[in-house]
């Protein structure tokens, strides 16, 4: 969205992390993985550890197809995410947002 206004690719996604960060964790923590059992403070930091990694392997990951392919930067975006969707929701279920025991 902010691409075309004349942001840069990379940092427009940072912009996009930055906004998703805290929808995804006040979603998951509301509707996808409600809170009952679990503290939220340490949910928050599990999630964040799991964003900010998946973040850097995105960036990576989109800089790389970037310099390398002639692929169009929304299309590599969507690639490159989709491919890490699966493994950042399933860290999320089974550690940032599991119940106590």
């Amino acid at each position: 969205m902010v691409v075309p206004l004349g942001m840069a690719p990379l940092g427009a996604n940072v912009v996009g992390f930055l906004l998703s960060f805290a929808w995804c964790f006040f979603g998951h923590a509301r509707w996808t993985f409600p809170a009952e059992g679990r503290d939220l403070g340490v949910a928050l930091r599990r999630f964040a550890i799991i964003s900010v990694l998946s973040f850097g392997l995105t960036e990576a990951g989109y800089a790389a197809v970037l310099a390398w392919t002639s692929v169009d930067y929304r299309v590599a975006l969507l690639l490159v995410v989709q491919t890490l969707a699966v493994a950042k929701l399933l860290a999320s279920k089974y550690w940032a947002f599991a119940r106590s025991s």
